[in-house]
């Protein structure tokens, strides 16, 4: 396991975490879009759930690999659903946010296959 991966793995967590924990606060900047993109209000729980078991799952990967793995998958999914969503509403200035969320995520799982 190689320090670089670590450190893009918890990144990613963070960030996972991060995004969570906006949704579960109702921070205005996260759920104002989220209206905005027609997301049913009664989904928003649930993708917060989502990923915090996905920011969780990459900090257990760490000690049991295929853990890691399968929420790294989850997760690329899930911003790339994201990124779906911000485009079918229409906001395509906005697919930045789901993409930074996406990439450390992405990038923890190529580090992870290259070793």
């Amino acid at each position: 396991m190689s320090t670089a991966y670590v450190i893009v793995t918890a990144v990613g967590a963070f960030m996972a975490a991060f995004s969570a924990a906006s949704i579960f606060f109702r921070a205005k900047w996260v759920v104002q879009p989220l209206a905005d993109y027609a997301v049913p209000h009664a989904w928003w729980n649930r993708l917060g759930v989502a990923k915090a078991a996905g920011a969780l799952g990459l900090i257990a990967g760490l000690w049991i690999p295929v853990i890691g793995v399968a929420a790294g998958i989850g997760l690329v999914l899930y911003f790339a659903g994201a990124v779906v969503t911000v485009l079918r509403a229409h906001w395509p200035s906005h697919v930045v946010f789901p993409l930074m969320y996406l990439a450390p995520v992405a990038a923890s799982l190529v580090l992870y296959f290259a070793a």
